[in-house]
């Protein structure tokens, strides 16, 4: 993985729905409190996941996901939700960064020369909306980033093999971004969010050989919740944290 060089100065991690507490349709490590699972077993499976990783709990950063491209910087760390944003970015050490996906894709970045790491949740329309670019320019703007420097890690989330959108969204697709990112297959349009965010990432500057992609898709891998599987459902985690 392309932050394993890194060890020594980083945490990274992206969880499964393996070995928590939460009870069907939530089972097993549901990390997030908005899906309907009882806030108790929510908070014992992130008890879990800052135990094995081996964060403090009470340091754990993590928004409230509203498929935009805002992006905040984490300066005052006392506080643990971050409203309004699908983006975070800070420079401080030992504050573990949370976005919480089930399908939709965490991007991890880091910046070993500036010591910054940055989280962000794209989803279609924060995708549309180009919040790994926005998420980029911040960490260029305010911590003075060469986005040619970053590493990034484009996360577990639902392929193109499974990510079947309408016909309205696939010519939005095509007009916005080009024909690359859709796929027909037998009259059915198919989406690429992982290739697109990496297309993204690569035309602010980021080299190739910098970004790694998951070839995991969440609607084929049962060890991941789906919500274009399953509906009601939990949410895994991608944690970035700087030691």
């Amino acid at each position: 993985m392309i932050f394993s060089r890194y060890l020594e100065k980083l945490l990274f991690h992206i969880s499964d729905r393996r070995a928590g507490v939460s009870p069907k349709p939530y089972e097993s490590l549901n990390l997030a409190l908005h899906v309907g699972d009882d806030p108790k077993n929510v908070l014992q499976n992130r008890t879990i996941l800052a135990q094995n990783l081996g964060f403090n709990l009470q340091n754990l950063i993590y928004m409230d996901q509203i498929h935009s491209n805002k992006v905040m910087v984490i300066s005052d760390p006392s506080v643990n939700k971050i409203e309004n944003c699908d983006a975070l970015i800070t420079n401080i050490k030992n504050i573990p960064l949370m976005v919480m996906v089930a399908d939709c894709v965490p991007i991890l970045i880091y910046d070993p020369l500036c010591n910054v790491i940055a989280v962000a949740h794209a989803g279609r329309n924060g995708t549309f909306l180009e919040i790994s670019k926005e998420t980029v320019k911040k960490m260029t703007e305010v911590f003075g980033s060469d986005p040619s420097d970053l590493k990034v890690l484009i996360g577990v989330s639902i392929g193109s093999c499974c990510y079947e959108v309408g016909e309205d969204i696939a010519d939005i697709t095509v007009e916005s971004f080009g024909k690359k990112y859709v796929d027909l297959r037998e009259n059915k349009f198919y989406l690429d969010l992982k290739e697109l965010n990496k297309d993204q990432l690569m035309s602010m500057g980021v080299k190739e050989q910098n970004i790694e992609v998951s070839n995991i898709c969440t609607a084929c891998d049962p060890n991941y919740y789906s919500y274009r599987r399953e509906g009601v459902t939990g949410r895994f985690a991608g944690v970035l944290m700087l030691r």
